[in-house]
């Protein structure tokens, strides 16, 4: 268990990439989230360790509210973990706020025995934990406590009362730049999705999308990765029928590996879609067929900037899903300030259709509680990656 308080510190220059200015921060929520002087600050204090098997109490502390990070911070999972309790500590420091204390419990021994002590130990907020199957696991003990979770995890399978989820939801990235596409002029649509849950998924929102948008689907095709099904998949395709945009809802190499055989395959002239897994991986801008593809994702100019004093402080790089702890701590530090030390969370103020921002960029949670959060739409180009229109500022009331 590692216990952090907050301390006043120097934030990060915050800067949003592209087209995207530093209002969208303040503009949209008000969060405590003030630039500051680009200046290194110094390392964060020396966490307090504890091993399984010790108990000890926290510190008795009136003024400030206790909030739980479940995440492994052993085991295979340690270096995501990690990454996400350190921006954890970094949003502390960014936002000077002295009225929250993060506590880190280790998920890799347990989710059951850490949120058990999590509990045990007076903490009256969840961040994590980070998959769906400790979520699975962790929403009944902390329903029954009437403690929220804010879960790093994106499987809605899991959702229930008090559990709400921050991670990225394929069918929000499909579903944008089907939108975009449709508005486009496209109105004929294929896809190549991978064989498993979020080849499932991306498939269902693909074809709930353009059946929204009054499009056509001509074909869905699957792939298990192997070289020789993807090249199957793009046959079956191309003897389909002619379609105006194709989505490839798979990584960035995959995509790279596709779109040649899809040019040479009948989609010639198509336009290749793709979705957020693309985001911040530089390889798709090295394959001409992927030259004038279009992929939804967050913003991740504020992120690059976090990972840059992220580098600086921990001398390594963070995971991309560091930015959710960073997001979750500017959440609670701004519901903090009408939450009264020692009562339950107000979870009714997570609802606020207004929405929160962050490094991510806007966001807010949905009826059943998933973070719906504004997409941008970007193209690749020749070694560039280039903003064609940005994420919405917020979303109004």
């Amino acid at each position: 268990m590692t216990d952090t308080g907050s301390m006043p510190q120097a934030g990060f220059t915050t800067r949003i990439r592209r087209s995207a200015g530093l209002a969208m921060l303040a503009a949209l929520a008000g969060c405590a989230v003030v630039p500051k002087p680009d200046r290194a600050p110094p390392p964060p204090p020396p966490p307090t360790t504890q091993g399984p098997d010790v108990i000890a109490p926290l510190p008795t502390d009136t003024a400030r509210h206790r909030v739980a990070l479940l995440v492994p911070m052993t085991g295979a999972n340690a270096g995501v973990g990690r990454s996400i309790a350190n921006a954890t500590t970094m949003a502390l420091f960014d936002t000077r706020t002295e009225k929250v204390r993060i506590t880190t419990y280790d998920t890799a021994a347990g989710i059951v025995p850490a949120v058990r002590k999590a509990l045990a130990e007076g903490n009256r907020l969840i961040l994590g934990p980070l998959t769906g199957e400790d979520v699975r696991a962790a929403a009944p003990l902390a329903r029954a406590a009437n403690v929220p979770m804010l879960s790093f995890s994106n499987d809605a399978t899991v959702m229930g009362p008090g559990t709400y989820l921050m991670g990225y939801i394929p069918a929000q990235a499909v579903d944008r730049v089907v939108s975009y596409a449709h508005g486009r002029g496209m109105n004929s649509f294929a896809a190549l999705v991978p064989k498993g849950i979020y080849g499932e998924r991306a498939g269902n929102a693909f074809l709930a999308a353009v059946r929204k948008e009054g499009g056509t689907v001509v074909a869905l095709e699957s792939f298990d990765r192997s070289p020789g099904s993807v090249a199957a998949a793009i046959r079956k395709l191309s003897a389909s029928s002619s379609y105006d945009a194709i989505l490839i809802a798979d990584l960035g190499r995959v995509a790279l590996q596709a779109a040649p055989l899809v040019r040479a395959n009948g989609g010639a002239k198509a336009r290749i879609l793709g979705t957020e897994l693309w985001n911040t991986d530089q390889s798709i801008t090295t394959g001409p067929a992927l030259r004038g593809a279009w992929f939804a994702s967050v913003s991740d100019g504020l992120y690059r900037q976090f990972s840059v004093k992220y580098r600086q402080r921990y001398q390594a790089a963070p995971y991309r899903l560091a930015s959710l702890g960073y997001d979750a701590v500017l959440l609670t530090v701004r519901i903090a300030d009408g939450w009264k030390v020692g009562t339950p969370f107000p979870a009714t103020r997570l609802t606020d259709r207004e929405g929160f921002a962050g490094l991510d960029g806007a966001f807010r949670f949905d009826e059943r509680g998933v973070a719906e959060r504004a997409l941008e739409v970007s193209e690749v180009g020749t070694g560039t990656v280039t903003v064609i229109e940005a994420a919405p500022r917020g979303f109004g009331k």
